[in-house]
C-alpha cells in the first residue's frame, strides 16, 4: 500500500485528453509514434542536410500528388474504372470556432499579460516575460526553425514518457527546485524589486 500522505498519482494519459494523441506522444500507438518520429528525422534531414528548401520541397510533392491523381482520373474514366478515393475536402465550421477559440484565448491572455505589465506596472512580471523573451531570443540564435520543430517532436514524444515512468521522482525533485526558486524570488523581490520606486508610489507621496 501506498503512503497515504502521498498525492495521487497523475494519469498522464487523461492530461494529454485521452484518445489518439495521447496514445501518440506515449508511445501506447507504436506504429504512430514510429511513424511521427520517422517522417520527423526525415523531414529534418532532407531539409537541414540535404539543403532542401521548404517552399520548393512541398511545391514539389504538391506537383506530383497532382500529376498522379490528374493521370489516375484519366486512365479510370479511358478504361471505366473507378476513380481515386478522395477525402471530403472541406473544413468542417467546428473546427473553424475551435481553432478561433483557442486563438482567441492565447490573444486575450497575452493581452492581459500586457495590461498588467503596462497600466499595473508589475515589475516582477515585466522581468519574468523579458526573461522569457530573452531565452527564446537565445535558443532561437542557436538553432533555425526547422531544428527547433524537430527538437519539439523528439521533446515530444520523450518527456511525457519519461514523466509517466520516472513520476515520483520528477514530482519530488520539482517540489524541492520549486521552492528553492520561491525562496530565491522572494529575497529578490524583497532586497531589490521593493526598493524601486513607482510612477503610483511617488504620486502618493506628493498629493
Amino acid at each position: 500500500m501506498g503512503d497515504p500522505h502521498q498525492p495521487p498519482r497523475l494519469s498522464v494519459h487523461r492530461a494529454l485528453g485521452g484518445g489518439f494523441v495521447a496514445d501518440l506522444l506515449l508511445w501506447k500507438n507504436w506504429t504512430g509514434g514510429a511513424t511521427l518520429l520517422a517522417g520527423a528525422t526525415a523531414l529534418w534531414f532532407i531539409f537541414e542536410r540535404a539543403g532542401y528548401n521548404v517552399l520548393s520541397f512541398a511545391a514539389n510533392v504538391l506537383l506530383l500528388l497532382f500529376a498522379i491523381l490528374f493521370l489516375w482520373a484519366k486512365s479510370a474514366s479511358l478504361l471505366n474504372r473507378p476513380l481515386p478515393p478522395l477525402p471530403d475536402l472541406k473544413v468542417s465550421e467546428e473546427s473553424v470556432f475551435e481553432i478561433a477559440d483557442m486563438m482567441q484565448e492565447w490573444v486575450n491572455y497575452t493581452l492581459s499579460i500586457a495590461c498588467d505589465i503596462t497600466v499595473g506596472r508589475n515589475l516582477k512580471l515585466f522581468l519574468q516575460v523579458s526573461l522569457g523573451l530573452w531565452l527564446i531570443s537565445y535558443i532561437g540564435s542557436l538553432f533555425n526553425f526547422i531544428t527547433l520543430v524537430y527538437i519539439g517532436v523528439i521533446l515530444s514524444l520523450t518527456v511525457p514518457l519519461l514523466y509517466d515512468k520516472y513520476q515520483e521522482i520528477i514530482d519530488e525533485k520539482w517540489c524541492r527546485a520549486h521552492k528553492a526558486i520561491q525562496v530565491l524570488l522572494m529575497r529578490i523581490d524583497n532586497s531589490v524589486l521593493k526598493k524601486i520606486p513607482l510612477a503610483s508610489n511617488k504620486k502618493k507621496k506628493t498629493q
